[in-house]
């Protein structure tokens, strides 16, 4: 009986409830949103690599390691050898490598050398492979493959030649213009460093280094080409080869640890290998104040949506005084008013959680294309996960207890103030 008065009453103010309900909503759909693009962004941070078992640079902190071969932010402390890459990769516990070589740059963003294992074994976001978007792989000496946001940023096109240069900074004030590069392939966006990346073959960029004199040449580009292959033929006889890191997949994950520790005391080279996920959580430790704020500022809306709920309340009790007293004299306790009010609150709760539920599922669904497209975010559109669930528990519980104090007030009203005619 509660329950149908309660829905009646809210039917005779369906356009304040209808309000009350779209402000609930939205504070919920903001709040559920925000941490399911908090969570999948976490989870996408983590999986910024993915798939890869250890990562091994020269003596350095983990943490350094990670964000100059993954991030591709600050420069490695020193070079691994070549003939040292070529001998931990070929251990028997170790499936595959990906060498990558780091220090150049193209109009602030970073160049890197590496092969085409990159393309094969790389992994980002759960598993998934790198993909093109347009053209190829590079395989000449002088191909570039460019990420999503260098292509887009820079404007670039298939065919069109690029310049690199030496050094990392944002400055470029030693051009290699007699070693000019060409636009092979654009990769598909994975909102990963990978995007910022201009990719080169590790013979490439050993020729960037060799004075080759392309420049006197009619053809530079052919010129190049044909300095980077002699180049190439030499440092694989004569291992002149030097990578910043390496990647490196397991053929069991069970040897991980026993790996790292082997290569943390390589006898011929100080290294330094690391799990990537185990620093991956370090650096996200350092870089979740921002994910903390937003989820208190999320807070903050719900509480404002029920605060609303709040004053559209208590702002009623003075039109439904008379009301209230009429229940009153047909036999009505006052428990039974309290419940009334509490009731109303618990109803507009509930709808305002389901239509935000619906609002954040449909809209996630309907934008998911272009998250994934622009912004390089992967959000899982499903069921409500555990803690989602308990956070909707929550505000429930909010809402029932945002309605306790208008049905506390309503249910002091006696009888003859509720009759009594006010002029």
């Amino acid at each position: 009986m509660i329950a149908g008065l309660a829905l009646k009453s809210l039917r005779n103010r369906r356009v304040t409830a209808a309000l009350t309900v779209v402000s609930i909503a939205l504070a919920v759909a903001l709040l559920l949103g925000v941490e399911r693009i908090r969570q999948q962004t976490r989870e996408g941070f983590a999986s910024t690599v993915s798939g890869t078992d250890l990562i091994v640079g020269a003596r350095s902190s983990p943490v350094h390691v990670l964000l100059f071969s993954v991030f591709r932010i600050g420069n490695a402390t020193n070079n691994i050898r070549w003939d040292t890459y070529r001998a931990l990769a070929a251990w028997p516990d170790i499936a595959w490598t990906i060498p990558v070589s780091l220090g150049d740059s193209h109009r602030g963003f970073r160049v890197l050398g590496t092969t085409d294992d990159y393309f094969e074994h790389f992994r980002f976001a759960r598993d998934r492979p790198l993909a093109l978007a347009e053209g190829k792989r590079f395989e000449g000496p002088h191909d570039a493959v460019l990420g999503a946001d260098v292509a887009k940023s820079l404007g670039y096109r298939l065919g069109q030649k690029i310049v690199i240069a030496h050094g990392a900074g944002e400055v470029e004030f030693s051009l290699h213009k007699d070693q000019p590069f060409e636009v092979v392939g654009i990769l598909a966006r994975t909102g990963t460093p990978v995007d910022r990346t201009v990719h080169i073959s590790l013979q490439g960029l050993d020729a960037l280094h060799v004075d080759a004199n392309a420049a006197a040449s009619s053809d530079p580009l052919e010129a190049a080409r044909h300095a980077a292959h002699e180049h190439a033929e030499e440092a694989e006889h004569h291992g002149t080869h030097a990578i910043t890191a390496f990647f490196a997949g397991l053929k069991s994950r069970g040897t991980a640890l026993s790996i790292q520790r082997r290569v943390n005391e390589y006898a011929d080279e100080p290294l330094t290998a690391i799990l990537p996920g185990v620093a991956l959580l370090d650096v996200w430790e350092i870089a979740n104040v921002a994910e903390r704020g937003l989820f208190a500022v999320s807070v903050l809306v719900v509480v404002i949506g029920l605060a609303c709920m709040l004053v559209a309340l208590l702002t009623s009790l003075g039109e439904r005084r008379r009301e209230m007293a009429v229940l009153r004299s047909v036999g009505a306790r006052p428990v039974h008013v309290f419940a009334l009010i509490l009731g109303e609150a618990a109803l507009l709760t509930l709808a305002g959680i389901a239509l935000g539920v619906v609002a954040v599922t449909l809209g996630l669904w309907i934008g998911r294309p272009w998250l994934e497209s622009r912004l390089g975010l992967f959000i899982a559109v499903g069921a409500p996960s555990p803690y989602e669930w308990a956070l909707m528990a929550a505000m429930a519980i909010a809402g029932a207890c945002v309605g306790l104090i208008p049905a506390y007030r309503i249910y002091r009203y006696s009888l003859a103030d509720g009759m009594m005619i006010r002029i």
